[in-house]
């Protein structure tokens, strides 16, 4: 996300790129990996798309408009000159992204994260007028503070119809409770 031109259409574009050839798709959308999800889905055949802690679209206005606090108005990141929103320390990248796991992987992570730049990203509207045909699901963590739970209920059951499985814990459970996880993302994505 540090091409600052970069749309959701074109992280879409990437998805069904590397998603060429294969069959019997479940696509996972991760926090915001979610604006992305019904993309990929009206431009390819999937199973199923699967809203994990994630910003939720909103195909006439804002993902947060019509809904409870997405997330925390200050997540101890900073913004560069260049527009770019950094995580300063592990400290700060782990208070919000990933508060429930071991230090070891907590560290792996962070060192992992990228600039993030999103000005191209919400300064049009949303490319999709309608879901696509496809059956969608939400995961959400009991206590993420990043896209808050009350947020994604809310936006999962008025926007997709969906009644999202409920994990505890917070915004990373891959890392955190990757068991959990995946026994959730087996049983949503229907074996």
């Amino acid at each position: 996300m540090d091409d600052p031109s970069a749309t959701f259409d074109t992280y879409a574009d990437i998805v069904v790129d590397c998603c060429a050839g294969c069959e019997d798709v479940v696509l996972v959308g991760h926090s915001l990996g979610g604006m992305v999800l019904p993309l990929v889905s009206a431009r390819r055949p999937v199973r199923a798309q699967v809203f994990l802690c994630a910003v939720i679209p909103n195909l006439h206005g804002r993902p947060w408009e019509g809904t409870p606090h997405m997330g925390s108005r200050n997540y101890g990141n900073d913004r560069d000159e260049d527009g770019s929103q950094v995580f300063r320390s592990l400290a700060a990248a782990t208070a919000v992204f990933y508060a429930d796991c071991t230090p070891e992987d907590a560290a792996w992570a962070y060192a992992r994260l990228r600039p993030y730049r999103d000005r191209s990203l919400w300064d049009r509207a949303y490319p999709l007028t309608r879901w696509p045909t496809v059956r969608s699901a939400g995961i959400t963590c009991a206590d993420d503070i990043a896209i808050y739970a009350d947020y994604q209920r809310v936006a999962l059951r008025d926007r997709l119809h969906v009644e999202p499985v409920e994990l505890p814990g917070h915004h990373s459970p891959f890392l955190s409770r990757p068991a959990a996880l995946a026994d959730a993302l087996v049983g949503v994505a229907g074996g």
